[in-house]
């Protein structure tokens, strides 16, 4: 027994219309004589607007079954058509490939607007400012750094990474740079909503411990007073 799974069968280029219909376009393909190809054509045509009654009034509806039927035989159908025949280009074009922006960020951590920044104040003449805003660069670049690796870095490190993304164009006052100060005081976790919630648990098992000392010892003050009463 020869098994017929639909994985053998051949791709249904519009599977709304199901199987039948297309295989009724594939036997349409077979027959030799176009003035009974072109007859049987529209008997087709007939069975897929019955396929959707409520379509019939609407406007270009007998061109597009026309349309749907040489998709279904894959532009090979040769018939009369009272439209004009179709080209798969126009009914299946090819989509307008995007051209994304591919840019080399060397230093992903910083980010690419670093880098452009430190261009930009190259051909600056304000000298004093230029000293402000790369101090200003540099606390960020600690602190974007600090977020990458969970570390400080060292401040002959940043200095090192503005003088490359300037392409050393910048004159820069080392001294004050190495006086730069992270302003993450504390290492960050990863969880501190989650850190705060096992500190807040920890207190309250601790309390709750207190709380069954105290009540363990006024336990045992009682007993003693009793055997005390009861002795006398």
């Amino acid at each position: 027994m020869r098994h017929n799974y639909n994985y053998t069968r051949r791709k249904l280029y519009l599977p709304e219309y199901g199987r039948h219909i297309h295989e009724m376009v594939d036997s349409l393909l077979l027959i030799e004589d176009r003035v009974e190809r072109t007859r049987q054509a529209k008997a087709v045509i007939a069975v897929m607007g019955n396929l959707n009654p409520l379509l019939r009034d609407t406007a270009d509806f007998t061109h597009k079954l026309w349309d749907h039927l040489f998709i279904m035989s894959d532009f090979q159908l040769d018939v009369d058509s009272p439209y004009p025949l179709p080209s798969r280009e126009e009914l299946q074009p090819v989509p307008r490939k995007l051209n994304y922006p591919q840019s080399y960020i060397p230093f992903k951590h910083y980010g690419k607007y670093v880098g452009k920044i430190l261009k930009s104040l190259i051909d600056c003449p304000n000298k004093r400012g230029v000293a402000t805003t790369v101090d200003n660069i540099a606390r960020y670049m600690r602190a974007k750094s600090f977020e990458y690796n969970l570390e400080h870095p060292n401040n002959e490190i940043i200095i090192k990474d503005i003088k490359k993304m300037s392409d050393y164009g910048i004159d820069i006052d080392e001294q004050s740079l190495n006086n730069i100060r992270s302003d993450y005081k504390q290492h960050l976790s990863a969880h501190p909503q989650r850190n705060k919630t096992k500190q807040m648990q920890s207190k309250g098992k601790g309390r709750a411990a207190q709380q069954q000392q105290q009540k363990n010892r006024q336990k045992s003050t009682n007993r003693h007073t009793n055997s005390h009463n009861t002795n006398r």
